[in-house]
């Protein structure tokens, strides 16, 4: 997802496959969950009930759990291959092994993904109102409102048994997301007249660093084993594009 960092250099990143487009997708619901769990207000419950219930429905398209078991073996046997090598850090990768066993041991222990947010009864009654616009107004919700203002030691603890529930699966998705995007290096790269495109083979994630500064963003589209980038200004009428824009690429 798209991150602005403190050099005013934003990364994009684009999923070259569907499995790394529904991680990305879940990470960023994850992310709005726990920024959104501190609710001060109505409005910032119902954002936070938002989110969970977008959540809900990413977690009920596919099994998610062995997908992200199935990545984290195939990063184990990546990093037993470099163990092998010459000049290897065994001791840094004995870490990395033991620290992915245990994450693979705490989220098969773990209850299905999801399932005590699809259970608790505060959720699935917003939920049924969220489908209907401005349907969680206080007057369809008189449950919800009494929830939200019951002393907030009490709203702390239920929420916090809601995020417990999917702390191994936020974990563990953040470690091989990590893993993925430090596969690759940044490298520098030129489009001349607001195109570039190549080829790669192998990689599941491309990130493209581009300074803010003349408020020029990537169009990106790709599959598999190439890709387009066409950058155009955010005033597409009166904007004017620089004939050669400077940027950094990385294929993960």
């Amino acid at each position: 997802m798209g991150e602005l960092t403190s050099t005013n250099f934003i990364t994009y990143e684009y999923p070259m496959n569907e499995k790394i487009r529904s991680w990305l997708r879940l990470e960023t619901l994850l992310a709005q969950v726990y920024e959104l769990s501190h609710i001060t207000s109505y409005s910032s419950g119902i954002a936070f009930f938002r989110a969970i219930s977008e959540l809900i429905e990413i977690l009920d398209r596919g099994e998610v759990r062995s997908e992200l078991v199935k990545e984290l073996e195939k990063q184990r046997s990546r990093l037993l291959t470099w163990a092998e090598s010459p000049n290897a850090d065994n001791q840094l990768i004995n870490s990395l092994l033991n620290e992915l066993s245990e994450k693979i041991s705490r989220l098969m222990s773990a209850s299905r993904s999801g399932h005590q947010l699809r259970s608790d009864k505060i959720i699935s009654m917003v939920r049924q109102r969220l489908s209907i616009p401005g349907g969680c107004c206080s007057f369809d919700l008189p449950t919800l409102q009494l929830w939200l203002n019951i002393p907030q030691s009490q709203r702390d603890n239920t929420i916090k048994g809601w995020l417990d529930s999917i702390e191994p699966l936020k974990d563990i998705l953040q470690t091989i997301l990590t893993l993925i995007r430090q596969s690759g290096t940044f490298e520098t790269k030129a489009s001349h007249n607001g195109f570039f495109q190549d080829s790669v083979e192998g990689k599941e994630l491309l990130r493209i660093k581009l300074s803010a500064e003349h408020l020029i963003y990537p169009q990106i589209s790709g599959h598999k084993t190439r890709f387009a980038l066409r950058f155009l200004h955010i005033d597409s009428e009166n904007g004017i594009l620089p004939e050669v824009i400077t940027f950094e690429l990385s294929c993960c």
